[in-house]
C-alpha cells in the first residue's frame, strides 16, 4: 500500500477515533449522506459508523467524507403538500427580480441582485 493510502488507513479507529479508509477503499455496506439519497434512504439518526479520507498532494491537509451504515438507514421522508407549497413559494422568491417584480424564469444570481434586463438598463444609464 502506498504511503498516501496508508496516512488515511486505519480501521480499527485507533488513529481517528472511527475507522478510516482511503478514497475508493470503503467496504461494502457503507455509504455517504449523498450515496444514501441517491437510493432514497437517510442516515436516520444513527452515527457515524466509519469515513474516507484523501490527503491534499499540495497543502497535504485531509478532504473527509462520514460513512453510514445502508442495514441501518431509513427511508427518506414523503414531502407532505406544505412542504411542497413552501419549496414552490421559496423558488417564486429566488425568481422574481426586487427591482421590476416580474418573475424571470430563473434564480437570480445574487452577485447582482437584479434580473438580465434591469441590469443592462443599468448599465446603459451609467455608460
Amino acid at each position: 500500500m502506498p504511503t498516501a493510502y496508508a496516512k488515511c488507513f486505519d480501521p480499527n479507529g485507533a488513529r481517528f477515533g472511527v475507522p478510516t479508509y482511503p478514497w475508493r477503499m470503503s467496504p461494502h455496506g457503507y455509504a455517504t449522506r449523498r450515496q444514501l439519497r441517491a437510493k432514497g434512504l437517510r442516515p436516520g439518526g444513527q452515527p457515524i459508523a466509519a469515513q474516507v479520507m484523501v490527503t491534499n498532494r499540495k497543502t497535504g491537509t485531509p478532504r473527509v467524507a462520514f460513512l453510514y451504515r445502508e442495514d441501518l438507514a431509513k427511508p427518506v421522508r414523503p414531502m407532505s403538500s406544505r412542504k411542497w407549497g413552501a419549496l414552490a413559494l421559496a423558488m417564486l422568491a429566488r425568481r422574481t427580480c426586487p427591482r421590476c417584480r416580474l418573475d424571470v424564469g430563473y434564480c437570480i444570481p445574487t452577485s447582482h441582485g437584479i434580473c438580465g434586463l434591469c441590469l443592462a438598463a443599468e448599465e446603459q444609464r451609467t455608460a
